[in-house]
C-alpha cells in the first residue's frame, strides 16, 4: 500500500484537549491543524499553569509511532473559548482512536529519556475512526526492521529486584505494539544459556530476536548461549612461537567445513573480533525467509552473525554498561521503545579462547564471548568476588574491589598482541610501574553511541554479506606484527566497548567504539598499592 495513495488523505476530527482539527496524511507522517482560529490562539496559552497539549500545527513521523488503538465510545475534551484568561471547554462523547508515540527529553548535546505521549482523536462516525486507525496501522506495519515476535528473559532479582518490576513496566508497550513475546523468568545462573543452547534452530528462527531484562551478565549469558553453539568459525590466531601453532584439530576443521563457504574461503576468517552485519534494507532478510521455507524433513540452520536476528537489553542491573555505552541512557522505557521501533546498532564481540594446556591434548579449547569487557587478575577477581554479595546491589563492587585491592595479588604472564596501523604504542616507566598507552598526541575524544560516524565508516568499508566474519581494519595487513609484554601483572583486560556507567561517565576506555573492530588492551603491571589506586581513580574519572 502506497502512503501517498491513501484512502483518507484528510479529514476533520476532534483532538482531545485541543478541539476540532484537520488531520492530513503526508509522505513520512501525519499532521493536524486547528480548524477554528480560536483554537489556534488557545493552543499557545495555558490554563491555571497547565500547558494545553497541541500546537498551531503539529506533525508526527510514522517512524515515531509505536502503536495505534481504537478505544471505542468515550469522552473528548474540546476547548472552545478563552474568557478572562481562563479557558472553557466542553466534554463531547464520540468514537475514538489513540496514536501512541514519544518525545525526547533533554537537549541535543545531552539527550534525556524518551517520554511516552498519546494523541486521542475522535469522530461521531465509528467507521471513520476505524478507517483512520486501520490506515495508520497499515503504514507503520511497513516500517522496516520492527520485530513481530521476541523471546524475553527476565532476571527477577538483578539490581535488587528491578528486573521483574521493569518488565511489568514495559510489557504493556510490547502488547500495545502487537509484538508477541514469550517470557522466561530465570531461576538460576546459566538458566537462559541452557534454554538457548537446547532450543532448535527452528524454534529460535521463529523469533526476530531475544530481549534480556537484566544487567550485563544476563546479556552476556544470552550472547554465549547463541554463539557457543551457532557461531561456526575457527579460533583466533596465535603467534607461531608462542607455544601454539594455530593448527586446527578435527573438531575445529569440522566446524570450518560446515561453515558458509563465503566465510571459510576468506583469509580474514580467523579474526577474533566479530561484528553484527548491517541490514541490507530488506527488513527481515532472505535468511529468515529461507528458514521458514526449509523442507519439513530438513532441519533449518541458524548461524551468527546474521542481519535480522537481534539482541535487545532493557537495563535492570547494577551498572548497565552495555546499555549506557550504546544508547547513552539507562532507562527501561527508552530501551523498550527502541526495541519496538526496530532501532539497531552494530556491536563488536570478542571471542575468548582458553587454549589446550598441552599440545598433545585432545580437548577442545574452552571458548567464551564478550560484549563489554574481559579481564584476568584485578578486574576479573573483583567480578568473581562480587558475585558472593549480589544481595548488596551496586555497592558490592566497592566492597569486593576493596577486598581484592588489599590482597594485591600479582602473576607472571606474557602478553602478545598485534599492532595496528592506526595506533602507535609507547611505553612509559615510573619506578616499578609500567603501562602501555596511546601516543601523547591523541586525537580529540569522540563519545561513541548509536549512529557513530566512526562505526558507520567501518561498517560501510567492510560491506560484508550476511553470515560471514568481519575483519577488523588494519589488523592483518602486511605491515602488522606481533608485539609482546612480559613480566609480573596485577591485571590484564580487554575492553570491547567504552564500558561507560554512572560511576565512570567516560568509561574504562573513553575512545572505544561499538563497531570499529578493535579490542582495547589494558595491562597493569605490578606496582605499589598507591599507584594502583591512582590509576583506578584516573580510569573512573577519564578512562584509560
Amino acid at each position: 500500500m502506497e502512503r501517498n495513495g491513501s484512502a483518507l488523505p484528510s479529514s476533520a476530527l476532534f483532538l482531545d484537549r485541543v478541539g476540532e482539527v484537520r488531520l492530513t496524511l503526508n509522505g513520512d507522517g501525519f499532521s493536524w491543524k486547528p480548524i477554528d482560529s480560536d483554537h489556534a490562539e488557545l493552543n499557545s496559552r495555558s490554563c491555571l499553569g497547565i500547558k494545553i497539549n497541541g500546537e498551531t500545527e503539529a506533525e508526527i513521523k510514522y517512524s515515531d509511532i509505536y502503536a495505534i488503538e481504537c478505544i471505542g465510545w468515550g469522552l473528548i475534551h474540546d476547548f472552545t473559548a478563552s474568557v478572562g484568561g481562563l479557558i472553557s471547554g466542553r466534554n463531547l462523547e464520540m468514537f475514538r482512536f489513540v496514536v501512541h508515540s514519544y518525545y525526547k527529553q533533554g537537549a541535543s548535546h545531552a539527550p534525556g529519556p524518551w517520554i511516552l505521549s498519546e494523541y486521542m482523536f475522535g469522530h461521531n462516525d465509528l467507521k471513520t475512526c476505524q478507517a483512520w486507525a486501520e490506515q495508520l496501522n497499515s503504514i507503520i506495519q511497513m516500517e522496516i526492521g520492527r520485530p513481530k515476535s521476541l523471546l524475553v528473559f527476565v532476571h527477577p532479582l538483578c539490581g535488587k529486584g528491578k528486573g521483574w518490576k521493569n518488565w511489568e513496566t514495559v510489557a504493556p508497550l510490547f502488547s500495545r505494539a502487537k509484538v508477541e513475546v514469550k517470557v522466561n523468568v530465570t531461576q538460576r545462573a546459566g538458566h537462559a544459556y541452557d534454554i538457548i543452547t537446547s532450543s532448535t534452530d527452528k524454534v529460535l528462527g521463529a523469533f526476530d530476536g531475544i530481549v534480556a531484562v537484566g544487567g550485563d551478565g544476563l546479556f552476556n549469558e544470552i550472547l554465549n548461549g547463541l554463539l557457543s553453539s551457532r557461531h561456526k568459525a575457527p579460533y583466533p590466531p596465535a603467534p607461531v612461537d608462542f607455544g601454539y601453532t594455530g593448527s586446527l584439530d578435527q573438531d575445529q576443521q569440522h566446524r570450518i567445513n560446515s561453515f558458509d563457504d563465503r566465510a571459510s574461503n576468506e583469509n580474514d576468517a580467523h579474526e577474533p573480533l566479530i561484528s553484527t552485519s548491517e541490514s541490507n534494507g530488506g527488513g527481515i532478510s532472505n535468511i529468515k525467509h529461507q528458514l521458514e521455507q526449509c523442507n519439513a524433513d530438513q532441519d533449518p540452520v541458524l548461524s551468527f552473525p546474521n542481519d535480522w536476528f537481534r539482541l535487545g537489553l532493557i537495563p535492570s542491573g547494577s551498572t548497565d554498561a552495555i546499555v549506557i555505552s550504546t544508547t547513552g541512557l539507562r532507562d527501561p522505557i527508552t530501551s523498550a521503545l527502541q526495541i519496538i521501533l526496530g532501532y539497531k546498532a552494530p556491536l563488536d564481540i570478542a571471542q575468548v579462547v582458553r587454549w589446550k594446556t598441552r599440545l598433545s591434548s585432545v580437548d577442545v579449547p574452552f571458548v567464551r564471548y564478550a560484549a563489554s569487557f574481559v579481564g584476568y587478575g584485578f578486574y576479573g577477581d573483583v567480578i568473581k568476588e562480587s558475585e558472593k554479595y549480589r544481595w548488596m546491589g551496586p555497592v558490592r563492587y566497592d566492597y569486593a574491589g576493596t577486598k581484592v585491592f588489599l590482597k594485591h595479588r600479582s602473576f607472571e604472564a606474557e602478553v602478545a598482541f598485534l599492532e595496528t596501523e592506526s595506533v602507535e604504542t609507547t611505553t612509559r616507566s615510573s619506578g616499578k610501574t609500567q603501562s602501555a598507552q596511546l601516543s601523547p598526541e591523541r586525537p580529540k575524544k569522540m563519545i561513541c553511541c548509536r549512529n557513530c560516524t566512526v562505526c558507520k565508516e567501518t561498517m560501510n568499508s567492510i560491506a560484508s554479506p550476511a553470515n560471514r566474519i568481519i575483519a577488523s581494519p588494519g589488523i592483518h595487513s602486511g605491515g602488522s606484527r606481533w608485539l609482546r609484554s612480559k613480566g609480573r601483572f596485577l591485571s590484564i583486560g580487554g575492553a570491547v566497548i567504552s564500558c561507560r556507567n554512572e560511576r565512570a561517565p567516560d568509561g574504562l576506555v573513553a575512545d572505544a567504539h561499538l563497531a570499529d573492530g578493535f579490542l582495547h588492551l589494558i595491562m597493569i603491571k605490578d606496582c605499589p598499592r598507591p599507584s594502583l589506586l591512582m590509576a583506578s581513580n584516573t580510569a573512573y574519572k577519564k578512562g584509560f
